[in-house]
């Protein structure tokens, strides 16, 4: 059975749809267990300080190289390779699938050249590299940088062999094994924080890093092998599928591109405030990112292959498009009510522990109070962006997108100075509340009404359920505060877990009564994943599960 489990073809939408949301959920968990880990070891301050900044190259280069091309190009090409006709008819007769390997084989070979020669590079000129990304680091923390970032250029060489290997895993539709890489990929690094950084001191970080990185591609092997992939040695640029695949993943890496520049940016802000700014900031941005990474991308990567059959269909693609963002209001908006409501708790539960003191969590609470309130706008700019892409029009969001990013450049500057860390969430939600706007303004020059009363009406039925829920939240706060020590873990975990079952337990009620469409249509859709059988289409989930 276990076999089974390992090697076995999914084709049931539920259980692929478990298993990979199921692993997305473990994986986002094990994170915020690794940020209570790095928490309690080391504060808020200069350590993590050095051990973020440093991991921005390398996660750079994987999300443009890597992460753009995987998701756009090669999965749905390779995909179409396995299902033609004459490579059926070859497996059928006892062969292997030659061409689709030779495509893996070829884009393996070329990618992991790439990026061997570019994180060498990296290597080499990290001393060039680092202060352009941390002006405000002092020279000893510029050095201890460097080194660190030295080992993590490992992670973009192995997380980019892994991601071809978990492309031939979807699409042969091996989700077990797959789902389970970025577990893995979290299991290194909190390995490297409990048992490296005791003998290496800081560098143990950064090793822990290369370990998950190593783990995340090793774990995919096994089920590779039972799969029959036949490695060769193969490296053609001028192959057709081979320029296809880099056409395809131009949009996608101009997307990554804004985000990763924001990022830059932000470390770039964030390095000449206080010490620890850079970690308040990454704390806090993990925490929000939670409910935006379950709800909004995971929504917008199911949508993704309506919204493409339905792109030129007005009505249709309205349709699907009004159903979709009332989906991921139905979700986010109490998401947003219950983070605000229990930020305190949450910040003191996940983070509050060891070295992490009263001042770093107290500038958690306020950093992350300044990230929800951008979550609506969060949740929905993935989903309007695959509108522009359904439509082939990929240069539209990337002018929006910059347009945001420039802004989050202006008002980080301003806000920093004044609010040190939550000025840089300040301005990163403003921005993204102007990305929403001009994203919806534009597709409404382009299509039309979509659907906006039937939106705000539903809107205005979350939004009154949320506010029920949130004083629901309260006053079972206050109920519970009162009758248990909120000076331990356990009674300020009690007192945020019956609270937010309180609100959401409330927020469904109220729902209930007010008839929300989404509800009953979330309920009806639960009931008919859970009896129905259909076929997983395959589609890269690499953005829901955080890596």
């Amino acid at each position: 059975m276990i076999k089974r489990l390992f090697n076995g073809e999914i084709n049931s939408i539920t259980a692929a749809a478990l298993l990979v949301g199921g692993s997305s959920l473990i994986s986002r968990v094990l994170g915020i267990f690794r940020d209570r880990i790095l928490a309690g070891q080391f504060g808020a301050g200069d350590t993590l300080d050095i051990y973020y900044a440093a991991f921005r190259m390398p996660d750079l280069i994987f999300n443009l190289l890597v992460l753009g091309a995987l998701s756009a190009g090669f999965i749905p090409i390779f995909t179409s390779l396995i299902k033609s006709p004459l490579e059926k008819v070859r497996h059928w007769l006892g062969g292997d699938y030659k061409e689709a390997w030779l495509l893996a084989s070829n884009i393996l070979n070329i990618l992991a050249s790439g990026l061997l020669l570019l994180c060498g590079l990296a290597v080499i000129f990290a001393p060039q590299i680092v202060p352009l990304i941390t002006p405000g680091f002092s020279s000893e923390k510029l050095d201890l940088t460097v080194s660190l970032s030295r080992v993590m250029f490992l992670s973009p060489i192995f997380l980019g062999i892994s991601s071809v290997f978990g492309g031939i895993l979807q699409s042969f539709k091996r989700f077990f094994v797959y789902s389970m890489s970025p577990i893995f990929y979290n299991i290194g690094i909190i390995i490297g924080v409990l048992y490296f950084t005791p003998l290496w001191g800081i560098y143990g970080l950064a090793w822990g890093v290369a370990l998950g990185a190593a783990a995340h591609m090793a774990v995919q092997i096994p089920a590779l092998v039972q799969l029959g992939f036949k490695y060769r040695f193969k490296f053609d640029l001028k192959n057709p599928r081979v320029i296809k695949i880099w056409l395809m993943m131009v949009p996608r890496t101009m997307s990554l591109a804004i985000a990763q520049l924001n990022l830059v940016v932000i470390t770039m802000i964030a390095s000449t405030l206080s010490s620890g700014s850079l970690s308040i900031f990454n704390f806090a941005n993990n925490l929000q990112s939670f409910p935006v990474g379950i709800f909004g991308i995971s929504f917008a990567i199911a949508a993704f292959p309506a919204l493409s059959a339905s792109a030129f269909d007005k009505k249709k693609l309205v349709a699907n498009l009004s159903l979709t963002v009332r989906q991921i209001l139905f979700f986010i908006i109490p998401a947003t009510v219950i983070l605000l409501a229990l930020r305190a708790q949450i910040v003191r539960v996940i983070l509050g522990t060891g070295r992490f003191d009263w001042q770093d969590t107290l500038l958690t609470i306020d950093t992350l109070s300044f990230f929800v309130i951008s979550l609506f706008a969060q949740a929905l700019i993935p989903l309007l962006i695959r509108v522009f892409y359904a439509r082939h029009d990929s240069k539209t969001p990337f002018i929006i997108g910059l347009s945001s990013a420039l802004l989050n450049i202006f008002l980080s500057v301003k806000f920093s100075a004044s609010l040190g860390a939550p000025g840089l969430a300040l301005a990163f939600s403003l921005s993204n509340v102007l990305n929403l706007i001009l994203l919806w303004a534009w597709l409404n020059l382009e299509i039309g009404k979509i659907d906006e009363l039937k939106i705000f009406i539903s809107t205005v039925k979350f939004s009154l359920a949320a506010l029920a829920g949130g004083l629901a939240v309260q006053g079972v706060k206050l109920m519970i505060g009162a009758k248990i020590d909120m000076t331990k873990f356990l009674g300020v975990l009690t007192q945020g877990t019956g609270a937010a079952l309180a609100g959401i337990l409330i927020y469904l009620l109220v729902c209930l009564i007010l008839k929300s469409e989404e509800l009953f249509s979330f309920w009806s859709s639960l009931k008919r994943r859970l009896a129905g059988v259909k076929k997983m289409e395959t589609a890269d989930q690499g953005e829901a599960r955080g890596i």
